[in-house]
């Protein structure tokens, strides 16, 4: 029987991206959901080998404009207590910390872009370990209060909580290892209003960021995608 992973999507160019090949090549079966649109209270939290909490443009705290949050909170936080697998990117790691018990608010400043993420010593000995000194992706303007339990993998100089484990079944990521290079048009072109109110930041600078140092770290992105697989999935 395969195993199966459920990934919670909010936009659709916000896939799993790279975690989906990783995930085909060892026969799992993906199903998307979509929060807002597909019933989160009619779901098991506990059915499915792994949950995943993928990105898009909302505050966990804009639950007036988007009611539907709060079923996802709650889903996520029952997910929580299964004590099964789960790995949360960008605003799904703002979920799982949400569901964890901790505030999430917005950031100084918006961090997009690439740069390398500090990895602390419990991140040396993580799954991250593999994107020691490489850039990734950077894409959010929120960020999140350590939960009690949690362990911080990475930071970097704007944004404290970079990543963080529970136990050996959580991973929280607030940056992006799923990104396909080759499909950054999609990103450009999906938050090019957020894009072009910053000051200072280039979409075709952006662009040729991605064109330099995407391939090295989609590498590093996949050893971590497997890494932590291995680490939050039993068997």
């Amino acid at each position: 029987m395969s195993r199966t992973c459920l990934a919670l999507r909010h936009v659709a160019f916000e896939d799993l991206g790279l975690i989906e090949t990783v995930l085909l090549e060892a026969g799992f079966e993906i199903r998307y959901v979509e929060p807002g649109i597909d019933d989160l209270t009619a779901l098991d939290a506990g059915a499915d080998d792994i949950v995943i909490v993928l990105g898009g443009p909302l505050g966990v705290y804009e639950d007036d404009l988007f009611p539907y949050l709060r079923d996802e909170v709650a889903f996520v936080r029952r997910r929580l207590d299964s004590g099964k697998a789960l790995l949360g990117i960008c605003l799904g790691a703002q979920i799982v910390a949400a569901a964890a018990g901790a505030a999430v608010y917005p950031g100084r400043d918006k961090e997009i872009g690439w740069a390398p993420v500090t990895l602390t010593t419990a991140g040396h000995a993580s799954p991250l370990a593999a994107i020691d000194g490489v850039d990734v992706l950077h894409w959010h303007g929120d960020t999140f209060d350590l939960p009690d339990g949690a362990v911080r993998l990475a930071s970097t100089g704007m944004t404290l909580n970079q990543a963080f484990s529970i136990g050996t079944t959580v991973l929280a990521l607030q940056f992006h290892v799923e990104v396909v290079p080759a499909l950054i048009e999609r990103w450009l072109a999906g938050y090019r209003l957020e894009l072009g109110g910053i000051r200072g930041l280039s979409i075709p600078a952006l662009r040729a960021e991605t064109a330099r140092l995407g391939p090295a770290a989609a590498t590093a992105g996949e050893q971590v995608i497997r890494a932590a697989l291995a680490r939050i999935l039993p068997g």
